[in-house]
């Protein structure tokens, strides 16, 4: 079948899969979509659990910077739910439409959206929950060491993950 056969390297070497291009972008799409799984659970019960804070007794005793950081945490919640939710709004709406490739597109750059929404959102989230327990300059130093920790399994890793793996190639 035309358009199968991988394309050779600088060297000549022929490297990858021997599918189509729709092919490979159902396969990507169907990969997409488990990881959108794990994302989505994760966000939905974390945006759960932040809905109910507003309706427990000690949410009055939260000070004007802690109900703050409380509504930017909601908001930031909501907007990755709705990045996250979103390549599969995208995909029902160009059903049908041959626009898989595109939609691969699109649907990976909600997904990378989705995912540093939700790190901002943990980090708020974090924020208010150490607030509470720690003093404010401990709570900002134990935030950032977890901002940072999830910086380097989220983005560090892949990143240096697809530079080593392009030098080998």
């Amino acid at each position: 079948m035309p358009g199968t056969e991988p394309e050779p390297d600088a060297d000549g070497r022929v490297l990858g899969r021997r599918e189509s291009p729709e092919e490979r972008a159902d396969r990507r799409w169907g990969e997409l979509l488990q990881e959108l799984r794990v994302a989505q659970t994760g966000v939905q019960i974390m945006f759960g659990f932040l809905l109910t804070v507003v309706f427990q007794p000690r949410f009055d005793a939260l000070s004007d910077a802690d109900r703050a950081i409380y509504v930017v945490t909601v908001m930031l919640g909501a907007a990755t739910m709705g990045a996250l939710i979103g390549p599969v709004a995208f995909h029902r709406m160009v059903a049908g439409r041959r626009l898989k490739p595109q939609t691969v597109v699109w649907a990976s750059r909600m997904t990378l959206l989705g995912l540093v929404l939700l790190l901002c959102t943990m980090a708020s989230a974090l924020l208010l929950v150490l607030r509470v327990v720690l003093d404010d300059s401990l709570a900002v130093w134990a935030v950032f060491a977890m901002v940072v920790w999830f910086g380097l399994c989220w983005y560090g890793l892949p990143v240096w993950a697809r530079h080593a793996g392009a030098g080998r190639r």
